[in-house]
């Protein structure tokens, strides 16, 4: 599994002994809960309806073999269904808790009630969010076959920051700025725990580059357990042409590498604005992006552990430029 994988690029080894430190309800009750929740879409929207199925292949919606067809959350064509879909009751409810702009929403015809479920209805009333009804079998096809746990958001297109807006807005900002590149990260799921521990620690944003790197998929999206709504991703076109920028604009831009000898305790000038480049899971940082770091830092581990996965090396990371900054 990518996410998983050792990854050479954000740790050293140091000697040994040094470390890092219910009720069920009926189909009946489901309806009358959905009472209220939006207009009632055409009947040719609505995946479970023969009309949907009836529909000619070259019709909006649906693929050129008749199925129906997912949004992309960055690319014009289209993806694997499951790509840009949030699914099951928790990671449902994150979404829509943290505002996360929905294309459709489905509910399973007969699906058990609890208390999230209950709120996921209760949430889609009070901000006017149709649920659309679907079969089970209907919905198992649309999500390629997840366990969606009988409801699903499909999500619209994600908009990316430009990275000289979150560069505005990081600079503008009363406390020392903190951002996160990635480089190379290919992991969605490493993405999204990037994403999630940058908002925990109060970065102003995260940056991705526009190729050889995950994008904000839904499976990105869950990973962050909502951060992604509340913490800009900066898509740049050219990473390093990017890194060159937030230099002159007075970061002190710091990359983890494993072999460096500085601390990442000791990143210089810690108390300014701080752009901290996190590398792929297998590679490290790539050599053009080394050459535009103005210092290069490393987290000590033990000689057991030869390193460490790039989300948790960021996470580390994040943690000690905060605490330095007291």
């Amino acid at each position: 599994m990518p996410g998983n994988s050792a990854r050479k690029g954000a740790v050293r080894k140091r000697g040994k002994g040094v470390g890092s430190g219910n009720t069920a309800g009926s189909g009946g009750r489901v309806r009358r809960g959905l009472e209220g929740k939006g207009p009632t879409p055409k009947a040719e929207d609505r995946p479970y309806h023969k009309a949907y199925r009836k529909r000619g292949p070259n019709e909006p919606g649906k693929t050129s073999s008749g199925q129906p067809r997912s949004a992309g959350r960055v690319r014009t064509e289209v993806k694997r269904t499951g790509d840009d879909w949030v699914i099951g009751r928790n990671p449902v409810l994150e979404a829509l808790q943290a505002g996360l702009p929905v294309k459709r929403a489905y509910v399973a015809d007969g699906v058990e009630r609890d208390d999230r479920l209950r709120e996921i209805l209760r949430h889609a009333a009070d901000h006017g969010i149709a649920l659309l009804q679907a079969t089970r079998s209907e919905l198992d096809r649309l999500t390629n076959g997840a366990a969606h746990q009988g409801v699903a958001l499909q999500l619209p297109p994600y908009e990316y920051l430009h990275p000289d807006d979150l560069l505005a807005e990081a600079l503008d900002s009363p406390d020392p700025a903190l951002v996160v590149a990635c480089d190379s990260i290919t992991d969605p799921r490493n993405l999204g725990a990037i994403i999630r521990s940058a908002a925990a620690f109060g970065a102003a944003g995260v940056i991705i580059p526009e190729r050889r790197s995950a994008q904000l998929t839904a499976a990105a999206w869950k990973t962050s357990a909502g951060a992604a709504a509340r913490v800009p991703v900066a898509r740049a076109t050219n990473l390093n042409r990017t890194l060159r920028q937030y230099a002159d604009a007075g970061f002190v831009v710091a990359g983890l590498a494993g072999e460096a000898d500085l601390d990442v305790a000791g990143i210089p000038g810690v108390d300014g604005p701080v752009l901290l480049v996190v590398g792929s899971e297998g590679d490290g940082l790539a050599r053009l992006v080394r050459e535009n770091c103005d210092v290069l830092v490393s987290i000590p581990i033990t000689s057991d552990v030869e390193s460490l996965n790039a989300s948790v090396a960021a996470s580390i990371a994040l943690y000690e430029v905060t605490r330095c900054r007291g």
